[in-house]
């Protein structure tokens, strides 16, 4: 599966495999070790996980564990969103380090913009903080690249007026039907990468009448067709699955949608709501 071996390159000139193997949901223990173990050995070069998934331990074993490289895997971890503050932001990375039991990951996120539990609320300053910790973390060489995650264009345009280094990447949730366009393109102007989560829309689009008609016409399953349409969308892909069969068949999506199948994926709205 070569698409496995394609690459982004980050701002910080450091590469980011296209597909990333996604954690969330995925209780610690044996059913992350294990999945991350078979993603790694199936060709998976990118992990993605976070200090509020619960599973940094079961990941950061199973990376070590592995017969892959630590400098061949890209790991990503993320600050939980109610840190709002440096010697916070300071503090849970160094716990997501010991947890992973890693001396660096290759990308740190801010989770969210606001708390889970105050969503949409304005945290601006706290943001601005956490990043200034975020930069010293860069600066350490700890983190290889920091970057953001759920922000829109006010949070980021934030961090870009008070902080020193531009964000890496913002992870975002992504998928046919719901593509963000605005903070999409306003991160892909400034050369920010785009990370989608969800590209599956937590599954809700797999029994989706319209992809499945396209499905049929690639002989490609649905998840196939939504892991692809965010590839040729620029964007890194963040499939996640426990099942050996969906971990393979995730990967295998070295196909190409036509551009008159894309512009019709483009214009579907709300079909995983």
């Amino acid at each position: 599966m070569d698409i496995l071996r394609e690459s982004y390159t980050l701002n910080t000139g450091a590469t980011i495999p296209k597909i990333g193997f996604g954690t969330w949901q995925i209780p610690n223990g044996s059913e992350a070790y294990n999945s991350t173990i078979f993603a790694l050995k199936s060709g998976y070069r990118h992990i993605d996980t976070a200090r509020v998934y619960g599973n940094e331990e079961s990941v950061g074993k199973a990376i070590r564990d592995s017969d892959v490289p630590r400098d061949e895997i890209f790991l990503t971890t993320k600050l939980p969103a109610d840190i709002k503050t440096y010697e916070g932001a300071l503090e849970a990375f160094e716990t997501s380090i010991q947890t992973l039991g890693v001396d660096y990951v290759d990308l740190y996120l801010i989770h969210a913009p606001w708390p889970w539990s105050d969503r949409g609320g304005d945290y601006t300053e706290g943001n601005i903080q956490a990043w200034k910790a975020m930069e010293e973390i860069y600066k350490s060489g700890r983190a290889k690249a920091i970057g953001v995650s759920n922000f829109n264009v006010k949070d980021m345009q934030a961090i870009l007026d008070n902080g020193t280094i531009t964000p890496s990447a913002n992870q975002i949730r992504f998928f046919i039907g719901f593509t963000q366009d605005e903070i999409t393109k306003f991160c892909q102007d400034k050369g920010i990468i785009v990370e989608a989560y969800s590209p599956l829309a937590t599954g809700r689009i797999l029994d989706n009448p319209q992809v499945k008609k396209l499905a049929d016409k690639y002989n490609k399953s649905v998840a196939q067709i939504c892991i692809r349409y965010t590839l040729q969308r620029g964007t890194v892909t963040l499939p996640k699955s426990t099942h050996e069969e969906y971990i393979l068949q995730n990967a295998d999506v070295d196909f190409v949608i036509d551009n008159q199948d894309m512009q019709y994926l483009n214009q579907l709205h709300d079909i995983a709501s």
